[in-house]
């Protein structure tokens, strides 16, 4: 028996979300991506492959040489304010409802407050 990696069973569960939703123009996808350091948060249009509007934690943290934040509460904190970030972007370009993709991670943590932050900001997901 083989053992699959986290990593791997992420992916299979980003595949399986990926071949239920789609973005439009009218209501993009809201896709989430986080590494260990890092988050980024798109709204795309799948009808044309075209990123609508973007932004990461790189915008909303203030610069230090040490990227990694020292506790997990100032993550959520960030987290929260790319969500209201990206959500003021989107309602510039005049989009106010998005699909949400998770990104196959699960919905606690960053991935929960990226979502609340945007709710906060005037998107409906």
């Amino acid at each position: 028996m083989t053992k699959v990696l986290k990593r791997e069973k992420r992916k299979m569960r980003h595949k399986r979300v990926r071949a239920k939703i789609c973005g439009t123009s009218e209501r993009p996808r809201f896709s989430i991506f986080r590494s260990n350091c890092h988050l980024w948060a798109q709204l795309i249009d799948d009808a044309t492959g075209k990123t609508v509007t973007a932004a990461s934690d790189l915008e909303v943290k203030p610069k230090t040489k040490n990227p990694k934040p020292k506790a997990r509460e100032t993550r959520v904190v960030f987290a929260g304010a790319v969500g209201e970030l990206i959500a003021k972007r989107a309602l510039e370009k005049k989009i106010t409802s998005v699909v949400f993709d998770r990104g196959g991670y699960k919905y606690h943590g960053l991935v929960k407050a990226v979502a609340e932050g945007a709710r906060r900001g005037g998107l409906k997901l």
